[in-house]
């Protein structure tokens, strides 16, 4: 063994120093020949990679452009859908306005002014019809569903952002929210979303970021924002106290100091409450301001506590069920997206947003504890959003696998989209708007309300008023006639609230004084909801002074498959009789 190593040595030296020589045929690659070749294996890799997440990129942005392209479809199909009687109230308001007649004066109703406002300029530049309001609902819903993507974008990316923009676009059409209706909750969520958007971008300037002039004005812009949402229905108030509030945490988190917190919070304070200092003192000037006070904040604080707390939890549930389950899949990727965006370290700060905006939407669902299905609207961003969220996280772990898994999370989500449509397939493709409005309305008269609207509109003269027994306010918006009493709604009179009784007065007295051409009497439960403790004084009123002051003119029967329609030669008696509206006429 002693002998044998320096050997090896010795010739390990003597290969040194004599290297086999080349043959010419076949030459030994350099140093520099192996780097340029492994430069070469990266540059195909990053090219690789590159088209790669360009070809998925692609393909989330077709994804986008189909779901909101068949949202679109849906809502041109569909708009001609009649009126229901919340988009009766608001379009009438809307028409009273654009004749110069303010809100409260000739149309009494506990919702603050700013939806009226906003169907008026609908009608101003589409012109006074259904299709023009829907068309408004049309080009709103598509720039909520714009800005849903831009606050995605800024919060859980752009794959997050595309996510729930379409998954927003599909939820709000759908009628287990009656997404088909220019509801005030719609008008809601575009304010809320573009002052979220803004309040996202507002924070303390540092050398990168915007001065702090740019940063004040941005909260102010934001603060009007969040304040106007309020104007269109009093529970978005919420949002601006989510606002509020997570100024004051983000603030508190970057430890700044409390003068700055507080001008922060006062700044964005003053602009929330402008919108409704202003319309405060534009309906003083109009002479309106005691009925908007009664209406907005008494009636409206009785009306607030007529359900007990003991029946909320049922009425939530059975409102809830209804929505969630359109479209579940949806919902359960809202679920995931928290918990996944919270054990994220860096999602953690916009998932704590998310999170803090979807409570406070649920927080506006909740007065009164009616739990309509139209107010869930105002969870549907939030729930988008974390649904993104889920989207994005999934997207994430996948970043770098093969092509194929990287196209599960479009897989996902367009199986999450295809269930609510799929659901309401039959409304939003089979069926035209008239029947279409039968499904999602049953045993309501906004069909036939378009017919007796164009028979008042014909037979009467524009400084003739009319008078709805019941709470059909859809019918003077297509009549283009004044109500004779500002009780476009009857459901007050029903209630058992300290009011009820001076309502159903004040109703006598402006029908009797104004003498109207038409009275219209609504024989229907939705339209009254009689109770048992109901006043009953409204009801023997009409009944005498019908019979001593008008004439039958007009019977629309209502029946479960179709309506008979009777102007001016009113039978006697017909074979089936449930729901039905008269039509009286006053005598000469």
């Amino acid at each position: 063994m002693e002998e044998t190593k320096p050997r090896r040595v010795a010739a390990l030296q003597l290969l040194k120093a004599s290297p086999v020589p080349a043959s010419p045929e076949i030459s030994r690659p350099s140093f520099s020949c192996n780097v340029s070749f492994l430069i070469e294996i990266g540059a195909f890799v990053v090219r690789k990679t590159d088209i790669n997440g360009k070809l998925v990129q692609f393909a989330w942005w077709a994804l986008a452009t189909i779901v909101f392209t068949l949202v679109v479809a849906i809502r041109i199909r569909l708009l001609g859908i009649p009126l229901e009687r919340d988009e009766g109230e608001y379009a009438y308001a809307g028409q009273l306005i654009l004749q110069g007649i303010p809100p409260y004066k000739l149309a009494y109703n506990m919702k603050f002014p700013g939806t009226y406002a906003a169907y008026a300029v609908i009608m101003s530049i589409f012109g006074q019809s259904i299709h023009a309001i829907h068309l408004g609902l049309l080009l709103l819903n598509a720039a909520t569903i714009a800005v849903v993507f831009f606050l995605g974008r800024r919060l859980i990316g752009t794959t997050g952002g595309i996510a729930a923009a379409a998954m927003y676009g599909v939820l709000s059409v759908s009628p287990s929210v009656l997404g088909l209706a220019a509801h005030a909750t719609n008008f809601v969520m575009l304010p809320v979303l573009a002052g979220a958007l803004l309040l996202v971008t507002a924070q303390p300037a540092t050398a990168s970021q915007p001065s702090p002039q740019h940063e004040f004005l941005r909260l102010f812009a934001s603060g009007f924002l969040f304040g106007t949402s309020a104007l269109m229905k009093q529970p978005a108030l919420l949002f601006a106290c989510f606002a509020a509030t997570y100024i004051l945490w983000n603030d508190l988190h970057r430890r700044l100091a409390v003068n700055k917190i507080l001008l922060r919070i006062l700044i964005f304070g003053i602009g929330a409450v402008l919108p409704l200092g202003l319309t405060c003192l534009i309906l003083w000037r109009a002479g309106v301001f005691d009925k908007f006070w009664f209406w907005t904040i008494n009636y409206a604080w009785q009306y607030g506590g007529l359900v007990p707390l003991s029946q909320a939890p049922r009425i939530f549930f059975r409102s809830a069920n209804e929505v969630i389950v359109t479209g579940w899949p949806i919902w359960i990727l809202a679920g995931i997206g928290a918990i996944a965006g919270l054990r994220d370290q860096r999602m953690r700060a916009s998932t704590l947003f998310l999170v803090g905006f979807l409570f406070f939407s649920g927080l506006a669902v909740c007065p009164g504890f009616y739990f309509r299905t139209h107010y869930f609207i105002l969870v549907l961003p939030a729930v988008s959003l974390l649904a993104g969220a889920a989207i994005s996280k999934f997207t994430q772990i996948l970043e770098g696998r093969l092509i194929l898994m990287r196209f599960i999370p479009l897989l996902v989500i367009a199986v999450a989209l295809s269930v609510p449509i799929l659901l309401d397939k039959k409304i939003f493709f089979e069926v035209p708007p008239n029947q279409a409005c039968g499904l999602i309305y049953p045993d309501n008269p906004f069909l036939e309300s378009v017919r007796i609207g164009a028979y008042l509109r014909e037979h009467t003269e524009p400084g003739d008023t009319i008078a709805v027994l019941g709470s059909e306010p859809e019918i003077y918006f297509y009549s283009h006639r004044h109500s004779a009493t500002g009780y476009i709604y009857t459901y007050g009179l029903m209630e058992p609230q300290q009011y009820a009784q001076q309502m159903q007065q004040e109703m006598i007295r402006e029908i009797e004084g104004a003498r109207p051409k038409y009275l219209i009497s609504v024989a229907m439960g939705f339209s009254w909801l009689r109770r048992p403790d109901s006043e009953e004084a409204i009801f023997t009123w009409a009944n005498e002074y019908m019979a001593q002051n008008y004439t039958a003119a007009g019977f629309v029967n209502i029946k479960p498959t179709e309506t008979d329609y009777f102007f001016g030669d009113v039978p006697q008696s017909v074979e089936t009789l449930k729901d039905y509206i008269l039509l009286y006429r006053r005598n000469l």
